[in-house]
């Protein structure tokens, strides 16, 4: 029989394990949080001709009373002109529109790459990871900047589909919606390519030979088998696409024309522009709510379903 003091040490804190639990919170905690209650903070301020920006300016230093007077002054002016401008409103479904195209166009490129990755023989796997990585020791401004020399009318597309008889004239490609698609497509890929690959390449080859025994054809046998087992990956790449999408700001404002409106660029506008600091950060925080509440929402149901599906009886 085991000795006591052998369940008393099993039992014991392990404090490896728990500063490897805390690691991430903390990393939340900074990173996040915190930046967040500081928007949400400046978000219910009035704008100023000061530096900062903006009253009231919340001072520790007048201890509890000095706090009290200072959330006395705190105002929701900000989100009501939100409601009242149809600009923002505008830009939240123009860019939440561009988001899902985009997503939707990322995954129909994506998942054929990944799928031929992982069908790859084992030796090449690595290399085309790496092909796949390779993009990213570039900058991405820089990555951005290059497309403008691709799609201008003297750039390389016109010219290589001028010399193919294609067209007989240049085409207006940047500074247009199809500009901006592109851009967003080349830079989000491998952030949709890398869950597929992971989910893919953990895919059992036997189950395909078990639908083939039992006389599925391949294209079936991948709607039956291949995809819903992929679901996962497709899941965690379309919110690593669509998420930064929604607030992407470099690339529709470098690619995109005046008539491209995404909330990113008003945001950028209403910070650094019309220095209105509380009104640009109330558009992050409607943003930020817009994002998350759905993704939470997701994951509660998700999390129910598993449940339910772990609870049926065998």
């Amino acid at each position: 029989m085991d000795s006591p003091g052998r369940h008393d040490t099993a039992n014991r804190p392990n404090p490896a394990r728990w500063l490897v639990v805390a690691i991430p919170y903390v990393w939340l905690f900074l990173l996040f949080l915190i930046p967040f209650l500081i928007v949400l903070k400046i978000s219910f301020s009035l704008t100023a001709i000061a530096q900062p920006p903006y009253t009231p300016v919340l001072d520790l230093g007048g201890g509890i009373s000095g706090v009290i007077e200072a959330f006395k002054e705190f105002t929701v002016e900000n989100y009501l002109w939100l409601t009242e401008d149809a600009l923002y409103a505008k830009a939240y479904l123009s860019s939440i529109e561009i988001a899902v195209v985009s997503t939707a166009l990322v995954l129909l490129v994506g998942y054929p790459i990944a799928y031929g990755m992982a069908r790859a023989p084992k030796a090449i796997q690595p290399m085309l990871l790496m092909l796949i990585i390779l993009p990213f020791w570039t900058s991405f401004l820089i990555r951005v900047y290059s497309w403008i020399g691709i799609l201008k009318k003297e750039g390389l597309l016109n010219q290589f589909l001028l010399w193919l008889g294609v067209i007989s004239k240049p085409l207006t490609i940047l500074n247009t919606d199809t500009a901006v698609y592109i851009g967003i497509v080349y830079s989000y890929l491998p952030f949709m390519i890398l869950p597929l690959y992971a989910a893919l390449e953990r895919l059992d080859p036997t189950l395909l030979e078990a639908a083939a025994d039992l006389g599925c054809r391949p294209s079936r046998a991948f709607w039956r088998v291949t995809f819903p087992l992929s679901l996962p990956g497709v899941i965690a790449g379309c919110f690593l696409v669509f998420i930064p999408v929604t607030g992407e700001f470099v690339i529709p404002d470098l690619l995109g024309g005046s008539n491209t409106l995404m909330i990113g660029r008003t945001l950028w506008n209403e910070f650094f522009s019309n220095r209105d600091w509380p009104l640009a950060s109330a558009v992050a925080v409607v943003l930020l709510l817009i994002l998350v509440v759905p993704i939470v929402i997701f994951q509660n149901r998700a999390e129910r379903g598993e449940g339910a599906i772990n609870k049926v009886p065998m």
